[in-house]
């Protein structure tokens, strides 16, 4: 290797943002399912459906939504913006970690209180739950790995943002008259013409 090139960084942008969405995504859709059920013996259970004995946790759903949808926007945003929706998601992840360790004690007692059981039944986690404390904990762990590598990401060519109406600093006429040309291209879509249209 020659001694006046640096070894190229790794980005793993592929591999984390993979990770992010999916742990994200499997998080939000285990914290809408019910993460504990009460048992109850057959007498006491006269009248209530297998529903009324579950719970979930809304706001654990909420912020599996935020952390997902804060995926969604490192996809398309630049380092600085990253950086900040990044936190953004390990903050909402914790959230999520929090309710998981709260819901096995909370719950049942929502339950109980609901239905006024009074401290009747005993509780078990679902599957779900088990399935939503491991994808958040993923979760963490590809958002941690985001944070350190999101620096090194490669970003949108700003050709693809909208034009400003400012002049353009390039180096020629050439690309002062493609950004005249998508200027008008666009004031055309605003005024709801259809540039495919002849």
């Amino acid at each position: 290797m020659p001694e006046s090139g640096e070894p190229k960084q790794p980005t793993r942008f592929g591999p984390v943002v993979l990770a992010g969405l999916m742990t994200a995504a499997l998080a939000a859709v285990t914290s809408a399912k019910a993460w504990v059920r009460l048992d109850l013996p057959a007498s006491a259970r006269v009248g209530l459906t297998a529903d009324d004995l579950r719970a979930d946790s809304p706001l654990a759903l909420a912020l599996s939504l935020v952390v997902l949808a804060a995926w969604g926007v490192v996809l398309v945003s630049r380092r600085w913006a990253r950086q900040v929706v990044l936190v953004i998601a390990l903050l909402a992840d914790i959230g999520v970690l929090a309710c998981l360790v709260r819901a096995p004690g909370d719950l049942p007692d929502q339950i109980r209180t609901q239905l006024s059981l009074g401290h009747a039944g005993s509780a078990s986690p679902t599957a779900a739950y088990w399935v939503a404390l491991v994808a958040t904990l993923l979760g963490l762990v590809a958002i941690g790995q985001g944070v350190r590598y999101a620096p090194r990401w490669p970003e949108m060519s700003s050709r693809y943002d909208a034009p400003t109406g400012a002049g353009s600093d390039g180096p020629g006429d050439d690309v002062r008259a493609e950004d005249l040309a998508d200027r008008e291209l666009w004031k055309a879509m605003d005024e709801g013409h259809d540039p495919t249209e002849r």
